[in-house]
């Protein structure tokens, strides 16, 4: 019944709110209108192109890539477009859709944005390749998890995520020294990493996973499955009472585009 109530009450809200408030959205013929907010796609391909104004570039390609249509081959042909667009912000938001709706051939256009001196570009270009599986990064992307290559924290526990899709030796060698790492995040980075491609877990203690290392036959036995990070949050309390408000846009979990599939090992430890 309390529930019922709330729902009511907060109905009467909106419904207050369109009767009232329509100066919010001047056209508006709805109280579900109010929330819609947002450009149309047509509108956000018109920004994405904006010869003139690189903030519409940056806010219609994002738009489009956080789109269910997002992965349209037109659309995916414009993020390729911004990739080298002049500024910086379009080039950091079309490298992060072409991680959502990308594949392979476009891991060179993500590459160039791992050797830029803007921040957001590399941690845009690290968390891009968790998304797609090619191994020809796995150097450059440890060369990002060394912290005399790589400044930023954060850049490098995202790339201590994206290795652990790859199961090859040095990047468990890599990993593993990554736990001497300054940053905390990239520690645990680097462990959670550990877990997936090995099925061990010693912590945060180095001179386990070095002694467990040098005695080890197949590091990979008991490999897990990598999954990529992706958004999750819970619903907010008018996103709980109010049917018709959109739920939270979280994301499926799932593994790399172009990934082979893995035969995890039972009970074998997952990425996150």
């Amino acid at each position: 019944m309390w529930m019922g109530g709330a729902a009511a009450w907060a109905l009467a809200a909106l419904v207050g709110v369109g009767a009232g408030c329509t100066d919010l959205k001047p056209g508006a013929t709805s109280v579900l209108d109010l929330f819609n907010t947002g450009p149309s796609p047509q509108e956000a391909a018109e920004w994405a192109v904006d010869k003139y104004d690189p903030d519409k570039r940056y806010r219609g390609t994002l738009v489009l890539s956080n789109a269910y249509f997002g992965s349209e081959p037109l659309y995916v042909e414009l993020y390729v477009k911004n990739a080298s667009d002049p500024d910086p912000g379009v080039r950091a938001v079309a490298i992060r859709a072409l991680g959502n709706h990308g594949g392979p051939e476009h891991v060179p256009l993500i590459l160039k944005g791992l050797s830029e001196t803007d921040r957001n570009l590399r941690l845009e270009a690290t968390r891009a390749l968790q998304r797609i599986h090619e191994p020809t990064v796995v150097g450059t992307l440890i060369e990002r998890l060394d912290q005399a290559n790589e400044s930023d924290a954060e850049v490098r526990a995202e790339a201590a995520t994206a290795l652990g899709q790859y199961a090859e030796n040095r990047v468990v060698e890599a990993l593993i020294s990554a736990m001497e790492d300054s940053s905390l995040a990239v520690n645990r980075a680097a462990l959670n990493s550990l877990r997936v491609l090995t099925g061990q877990d010693f912590g945060f203690d180095m001179r386990a996973w070095i002694d467990w290392d040098k005695s080890t036959r197949d590091r990979f036995a008991a490999r897990g499955t990598y999954q990529y990070p992706v958004f999750q949050r819970d619903e907010t309390f008018l996103e709980t009472v109010i049917p018709f408000l959109p739920r939270p846009p979280n994301e499926p979990a799932s593994s790399p585009v172009g990934m082979p599939p893995v035969n995890p090992t039972p009970g074998s430890a997952s990425p996150r």
